[in-house]
């Protein structure tokens, strides 16, 4: 007890990322590589994401507008940059490491309502900025963080984001902070241009905040020139100016830093000591593997996303992971369901293994349904997730079992509603934070194709779906040959093919993959394909 009082008392260091000049520049993964050069320092490093927007997290929004929504271990839904931040730390984060407008808004009215500001006139300085750093602060204390890295979404200028960033400079008058800029090189005729960093750089500057480091997203390294041009205008150093690549692979990044120093330049302006040395020899032996890699697969992912791959971005690095762990290269390819659906699947032929993917809303149903039977006919090797799962079912009801079958999601009229509305979920009336979500551990049957994949009785998944599979069906799916693998307190988890080419799952395993430790169930898929590229069966 006396050791963690003192460890309380410990001075808390924190690293806020700004992004400048445009969005998409991908703060997520810089802020993800240097987490990872923290915690490969053996320092204790945790994020959090501010987003500006005001819903209260993640759940409500389309995949169309915001990429995927990525759910964290206990259940909250959240930005797709904390895929990345568990993908990179190799460790399970949780909501609280997301802050967004709506959560921060939400908390300052109900302490009003309850007459915590009793007499006052509630205003953005200093009740909006103190509960800001408040919440900080105690997140830092709670997880007994060394460094905190605070990623503010969005670009430096929005209104947005803007009471955020005036919190975090009241912040660095109290605490140690060093602000990062991420910035933009744009090209042109082959001349990198630095002038838009600039004039982005006195932006952030007017917020009473100077950036010590900066960091430049660049199609080519930066010379000598655009460095000290960098220096002079933005008041740091040359050597606290980092390139930052366009790399084959996110999981590059880390190393990039790395050999560019800029762990040192974080050490110097934070006062901090490393606990150990760097090893880096299980994730260098992965990347390798990604680049020598023995064979090669082609992959199709069906969805109704299509048009914006960040909604599949889980699934992507899923399938990177497979390839870092068994040195066979995936080829991928997205299928939209709902073209599909009108011109039919022939083109599934030329490809050795089929994801369906998940999603919400009728459209492209049929296409995904259809993709699924000529999988299964022709024995590619097939992936159902959560919805793909239910469709999986729904597909061998219509077509071994003869039933009249769909989901009451997209058909509530259908004769037989072999996926119904789970039961808990007929007396919601929200629609944030009300699905089922988070990991449950489900029981898996011995013998059967998931056992074999996970080598054990329990595994645990995370999910998030408001549907399941209807029991009243499953004896009668059984006895026409499809196998249930795994329950949870009587929801199905999982279905599969007794050919062991086929296995749909309810839960999200994309979502629980990290770089270290991929998902089993998508090494199994890739070396499934393979197997069928091969021509061997099962």
């Amino acid at each position: 007890m006396p050791e963690k009082s003192l460890e309380s008392k410990r001075k808390r260091k924190y690293i806020v990322i700004l992004g400048s000049i445009m969005s998409g520049l991908g703060k997520g993964i810089v802020s993800a590589s240097i987490i990872k050069l923290l915690l490969e320092r053996g320092l204790r490093a945790y994020p959090i994401k501010f987003d500006g927007y005001l819903n209260v997290d993640c759940g409500t929004m389309n995949p169309f507008r915001h990429g995927e929504v990525f759910v964290l271990k206990d259940g909250s839904e959240v930005d797709m940059d904390f895929g990345t931040y568990e993908r990179f730390m190799n460790k399970d984060l949780d909501g609280k490491s997301s802050l967004t407008g709506g959560k921060i808004f939400k908390t300052i009215i109900e302490r009003e309502r309850k007459g915590n500001y009793l007499g006052r006139d509630v205003q953005f300085i200093p009740h909006v900025t103190d509960y800001i750093k408040e919440y900080v602060r105690s997140f830092a204390e709670e997880k007994n963080a060394d460094v905190v890295v605070i990623e503010v979404g969005g670009t430096v200028g929005d209104i947005e984001n803007s009471y955020f960033i005036e919190a975090m400079r009241q912040l660095s008058l109290e605490e140690d902070v060093l602000f990062i800029q991420l910035t933009y090189i744009p090209i042109i005729k082959d001349s990198l241009k630095t002038k838009p960093t600039q004039h982005a750089n006195k932006l952030i500057q007017s917020y009473g905040i100077s950036p010590k480091l900066i960091i430049a997203r660049t199609q080519k390294k930066l010379g000598k020139e655009e460095k000290e041009k960098i220096s002079l205008y933005c008041n740091v150093e040359s050597k606290d100016i980092f390139d930052d690549i366009d790399v084959a692979f996110v999981y590059e990044l880390p190393m990039l830093f790395e050999k560019q120093g800029l762990f040192e330049r974080i050490k110097h302006w934070l006062k901090i000591k490393e606990r150990k040395q760097p090893e880096w020899k299980e994730w260098k032996k992965r990347l390798s593997n990604l680049y020598n890699y023995k064979d090669e697969v082609r992959i199709a992912i069906v969805g109704k996303y299509t048009k914006i791959r960040d909604a599949y971005i889980s699934i992507e690095e899923a399938l990177t992971h497979a390839s870092a762990e068994t040195k066979i290269k995936v080829n991928l390819e997205y299928k939209e369901s709902s073209k599909l659906e009108k011109e039919g699947v022939e083109e599934l032929k030329n490809y050795h293994g089929i994801i369906i993917a998940g999603g919400f809303g009728k459209r492209g149903i049929e296409g995904k349904i259809k993709a699924i039977e000529f999988a299964r006919k022709n024995e590619i090797p097939l992936l159902g997730l959560c919805l793909g799962m239910q469709l999986m079912v729904v597909e061998f009801a219509r077509n071994v079992v003869g039933l009249s079958a769909h989901s009451s999601e997209f058909n509530d009229n259908a004769k037989d509603k072999v996926v119904d509305l789970l039961p808990e979920q007929r007396r919601i009336a929200y629609k944030g934070g009300t699905m089922r979500l988070g990991e449950y551990v489900m029981e898996i049957k011995e013998g059967t194709l998931l056992y074999d994949i996970y080598k054990k009785k329990y595994a645990g998944e995370r999910h998030r779906h408001r549907y399941e599979i209807n029991p009243e069906y499953v004896e009668i799916l059984e006895k026409h040959g499809l196998i249930f693998s795994a329950f949870y307190k009587g929801i199905a988890e999982a279905v599969e093919y007794k050919n062991k080419l086929g296995l749909g799952v309810q839960s999200h395993p994309e979502l629980s993959s990290k770089f270290e430790k991929p998902s089993p169930i998508f090494v199994w898929f890739v070396r499934t394909a393979r197997e069928k590229k091969l021509g061997r069966k099962g």
